[in-house]
Order: structure tokens, then sequence, then C-alpha cells
């Protein structure tokens, strides 16, 4: 089984790819559009040049080689969704190529190309046989990033993708939901053939219309049949696809160079450009730099890449003990609570500070970080607190051995936070129980 991906990103431009309607939500149908976005005769596209910056940005998060010059192409199709009969995309030269993609750090999935286009308008089906079009959509800017077939199943398909939109959303900000702001074609190959799924939005859709394809296409071979090599659409209410058109092959949409745009040395704005790292590079880095497993690092990065920084600021100061200790411990646990409490989450750091100092001890701690996450008072916590690290601690007086099997194994903590749930009666939260036994536990290591 091979399956490549077609990935659409929204770009987050206040305009439209090649005209000044705006790119954003509008009050009703056909009413963010103009002359150029309709293709009307005599109107001439202008582009934006944020948009090449996106996709530059975008190539570098990808590893692709980015071109030092690029231009425009115009492809040809009939369709209602794209009134001017041509898509202005790229071709010959796309603003990025060759790159890798790894994920969760290990596996590598090649990036063939990324390039710049026009979105076309939006079909709506009216009863069995009327479709009505919406040209607001048309002429916004997307970016499409071509993948290899180097992913094995629809789950990995589902994984990679979330990955990769945490990835975009650390380097521009995608519009709207993440999920919703990307359309994914996916092509699937079970036999020699491969079948193009057009469109699909959401992560769990991909998933589904894959995994639908993989048994459709199985069941025909299995029974000596031939697949086509064609479109279809996922229908989410069923769960199926259903054939839209055979499939086109490159040379069907008769591509020429754009003559109203000219060529882009993008070399300079390249050069120019800086990303942050990508949550999926920090994620390796943190497990290789301090000695943690990647398990850990994941979480501290899809918490936050603010918590993954505090933890590396710590980490700075008084070394990775502590660190995973306050850090990834009673900070993290806490941290929806920022939400609400308002706090400077580098108050921690002040904490540690006095906790190394020996001004407070492990117990004072893990408390005062918890009423600064939470906003809770903190002579209350002391008393609550005080209380339930007394059965923790009765509990590893009792059952000394489970100290040893942490340090081989963190999962042997459950045993404690099983009995301190079950025999404190519902007086703490499972955040607070699993905080101060894990506190608890690492105090005696």
């Amino acid at each position: 089984m091979k399956i490549g991906l077609e990935i659409h990103v929204q770009l987050p431009t206040k305009t439209k790819m090649f005209c000044s309607c705006p790119a954003t939500d509008a009050p009703g149908p056909n009413t963010h559009v103009c002359p150029t976005c309709l293709g009307m005769p005599g109107s001439r596209p202008v582009l934006n040049r944020k948009v090449l910056e996106y996709g530059i940005m975008l190539a570098k998060l990808l590893g692709c080689k980015v071109a030092d010059t690029t231009w425009f192409s115009r492809k040809t199709y009939f369709y209602p969704d794209m009134s001017k009969s041509v898509q202005i995309t790229q071709y010959d030269n796309p603003i990025g190529e060759g790159g890798v993609y790894y994920l969760n750090g290990k596996k590598p999935i090649r990036i063939t190309r990324i390039h710049v286009e026009e979105d076309p308008g939006k079909t709506k089906r009216v009863g069995d046989l009327s479709s009505l079009v919406d040209y607001n959509r048309s002429g916004i800017p997307l970016a499409e990033i071509v993948t290899e077939p180097d992913i094995s199943t629809p789950a990995e398909a589902r994984e990679f993708l979330g990955q990769l939109i945490q990835d975009i959303r650390c380097v521009i900000d995608i519009p709207g939901d993440g999920e919703r702001s990307i359309r994914c074609d996916c092509n699937i190959s079970v036999g020699k053939e491969r079948v193009e799924v057009k469109n699909v939005t959401g992560l769990k859709n991909v998933e589904r219309a894959l995994t639908f394809e993989v048994v459709r296409q199985t069941k025909i071979l299995k029974a000596g049949g031939k697949i086509d090599r064609e479109t279809r659409r996922f229908d989410e209410e069923r769960g199926v696809t259903i054939s839209v058109r055979k499939k086109e092959f490159e040379a069907d949409y008769g591509y020429i160079d754009e003559p109203d745009l000219g060529v882009y040395h993008i070399r300079e704005m390249a050069e120019s450009i800086k990303i942050r790292e990508s949550p999926q590079k920090m994620t390796v880095r943190l497990s290789q730099q301090y000695g943690i497993d990647q398990k850990m690092a994941k979480q501290l990065v899809n918490t936050s890449v603010t918590l993954a920084e505090l933890f590396e600021e710590v980490a700075a100061k008084h070394g990775t003990q502590n660190a995973v200790k306050w850090v990834a411990g009673p900070v993290s646990s806490n941290w929806k609570s920022l939400e609400t409490s308002g706090a400077d989450v580098h108050d921690v750091i002040g904490i540690v500070d006095r906790f190394t100092a020996g001004e407070i001890t492990d117990t004072e701690c893990g408390i005062e970080i918890k009423c600064l996450m939470t906003g809770e008072d903190l002579e209350s916590v002391k008393g609550a607190s005080g209380d339930l690290d007394k059965i923790v601690n009765d509990y590893l007086d009792q059952n000394p051995g489970i100290i040893e099997d942490y340090r081989k194994n963190d999962k042997a903590a459950n045993k404690a936070i099983g009995f301190v749930m079950k025999n404190s009666g519902g007086s703490y939260s499972s955040a607070e129980v699993v905080e101060a036994v894990k506190r608890l536990i690492e105090s005696r290591l």
C-alpha cells in the first residue's frame, strides 16, 4: 500500500492572491468578488507578495531547497468553480523542492515540492441535478505541499497530518480551526493504479476516506478486477468515496506560463526570512539534549511551546533534574489553570531559585508553584497539601519497594496513586494526587 498526500494550506493574508478583495469570511455568497477573481475580460492579476513569504516559510519548515527564482503558470480546466477556466498556479519552478519531514522524529516522509496557487470557488449541490457556485473563495491564496508516497497506512496519514498542522501553526497563523484550514487530496494505491480522493477536510475524515479506499480497492483486486485511475470525493455522512471523473494526466491540463505575471527573484527574500523551531524538531532536540525520554519531551511541547521553553530555562539554571521535577511535574499538571489565573509562568523560576538555595522545602516549593499556577490561597493549600503529603508518605513508608520500581519505570507510581485516590474519600483531584505522589517519590530517589 502506498499513500501520498497533496495538502492545501490556506494562507492568512488580508487580501486575495491577485486582487484587493478581502480574504476573510464574507457576509453572503459572491460578495467578496471583483473582475479579477471572477476572470472578467481585461482584468489582470497583481501578486500579493506576502504569499511568497509564507511559501518560503513553509518550504524552510519542510527542509526544501528554496528556488532562486519562481514564476506562475496557467492550469487549464473547465469546471464551474473556476470561472476563467484557468487556475493560476506554479508548475515548472515552484518555491521549494526536495524536502524531508520526519514523522515523530524518526520516519522520513519525502516532500516533492511546495508551491502557491489560487483557490477555486466553492460548489454547493442543491437537490439532485443542480449546483450553485460561490466565488468568495476564488483567489484565496493556498500553499500546496506534495509528498512522495511514503505513508504506509491511513492511521499514519492522520498522524502525519496532525503533526504537520501543529508545526505549520508554529510558523504561520493558520486562520480558524487548523484542521479546517487545510484540505487534503489523498492519493492511494493498493495495487498498480492510484486513486485520488479530492478535498478531504479534517484528520478523522482523511483516515476514514483512505480506510474506505483500502477496503474498496482490495475487494476489487481479490475479485480479479482492475483499479481505474480516477478522481473520487468523500461523502462524510455515509463514510464512502464516490467516483467523480476519470483521473487526468498532467498533459491534460495544458500548462502554459502566466503571461500577466513575471519572474520573481526570491533568493534575498528567502535569506532574510527566519522561522522558529518547529514543535517536531523541538521534541527531538529536548530528548537528545537533556536526556529525557521522547514521550516526556512530546508531552511538554504538545502542552505548550512556552512550557517547553520554561523547561529549558530551568534546566539551564538549575539542571535537568529540577526541570523534570518542577516543570514536567506541578507546572505541567496545572498548565490549564493559567487561563483563569493569568499568572506569569516565568515566576516559577524564582520559586525554584529559593528551593535550590535551601530557603523552602521540597513540599513548600510544590505548593507555591501550584498556587502560582491556579491562583489559590497559599495558606489554604498548605493545610490541604500537608494532609495529602502525609497520606502519600505513610504509604511510601510502608511500601519502600515502589521507589526502586519507579526508578526503572515511572508507571510504578500508579499503584500509589490508586491507593491514595481510593482512601482519600475524593478529597483531592487526580491531578493533585499524581503531582504529590510523583514529587514525594522523586524526593526519595
